[in-house]
């Protein structure tokens, strides 16, 4: 049996240092509470800039825009980096195995990441989001397809999937082809219809689903922070909806729109087999014969380099 928790909480906005430390309080209360597996939402470290619209027209950008960027990329995460290290200690000293949310920077870019940290401290790799949604485009790069692994651990088959990109199909087919067992849906998104989506995919994968959304309110947000919604401080930006869903469409914890909160569940691997019996997406209940799903897995980058000896030349 294995005890997982979603941690549903804010960070402390635009602020790096000040989310990782309350991170490693968060997930140590987690550890007391017997989790060894530890979800943490969507672009957690160090913001989900919900409401803010970066000064962009069609056509024009404004300083006060520019500036809300700047202020995001020096809150961003380096992979590898010191940030990192501090997640990797984060999960060595409560010994679980931590999903986290990040935006993570390289070049001039930033990219909205999963990291996934082994109990015993090491980073086992990342997923970028493939597919920024709507206005996400504007401050968020887009992944390839190198990033979109599932880790085989001591505790399961161990992957993510981040908000939107729950609603690609082919994205979620190539999850379950690789044998996903803990599919973990960190997201931004609280309205009501988020959890018939994730019962929908832990039936459709049979998988566990950990899914968790920030609980964010203005007074969590710094002074400056320009956000539609207005300044009223007890006005709610995200409301979250945390929950965790069996492999036969179970609600085992959650939804959570009250406030901050970590949710748990125990689950039992076994119950992914039983619930398989009568339906595997891409086993018996596949027709490959009709429909087949290419994915392209190498990295995709903007500047390739070609000696003349590669050339043959």
């Amino acid at each position: 049996m294995l005890r997982a928790a979603v941690i549903q909480d804010s960070p402390v906005v635009f602020n790096r240092k000040a989310t990782l430390e309350k991170v490693h309080s968060l997930v140590s209360i987690a550890a007391v509470q017997g989790a060894r597996l530890v979800v943490i939402p969507e672009a957690f470290v160090s913001a989900y800039p919900i409401g803010l619209d970066f000064g962009a027209r069609m056509g024009s950008r404004t300083p006060e825009g520019r500036e809300d960027f700047r202020r995001y990329f020096e809150s961003a995460v380096e992979v590898p980096g010191p940030a990192c290290g501090i997640l990797e200690k984060t999960a060595q000293d409560a010994r679980v195995l931590l999903v986290i949310g990040v935006i993570e920077k390289e070049g001039g870019t930033l990219y909205c990441t999963v990291l996934f940290f082994s109990p015993d401290g090491g980073l086992m790799g990342k997923h970028r989001k493939v597919m920024p949604t709507a206005m996400e485009r504007l401050v968020w790069g887009f992944g390839d397809g190198s990033t979109l692994p599932v880790f085989d651990t001591p505790l399961g088959k161990i992957g993510s999937v981040i908000c939107w990109e729950n609603y690609m199909p082919m994205l979620r087919m190539h999850m379950y082809a690789q044998g996903i067992q803990l599919y973990c849906a960190p997201t931004a998104d609280s309205r009501d219809t988020w959890l018939p989506s994730m019962r929908h995919i832990a039936l459709e994968g049979r998988c566990f689903v950990l899914s968790c959304c920030q609980y964010l309110t203005r007074a969590d947000c710094p002074k400056e922070y320009a956000a539609f919604q207005g300044d009223e401080p007890d006005t709610v930006l995200m409301r979250g909806g945390s929950c965790i869903i069996g492999p036969l469409g179970q609600v085992l914890a959650g939804p959570n729109f009250e406030g901050p909160c970590i949710l748990t569940a125990d689950l039992d691997l076994d119950e992914i087999p039983r619930s398989k019996y009568d339906f595997d997406v891409v086993g018996h209940y596949s027709r490959p014969d009709i429909f087949r799903l290419s994915v392209n897995t190498r990295p995709t980058l903007p500047v390739v380099v070609c000696s003349g000896e590669d050339d043959g030349q």
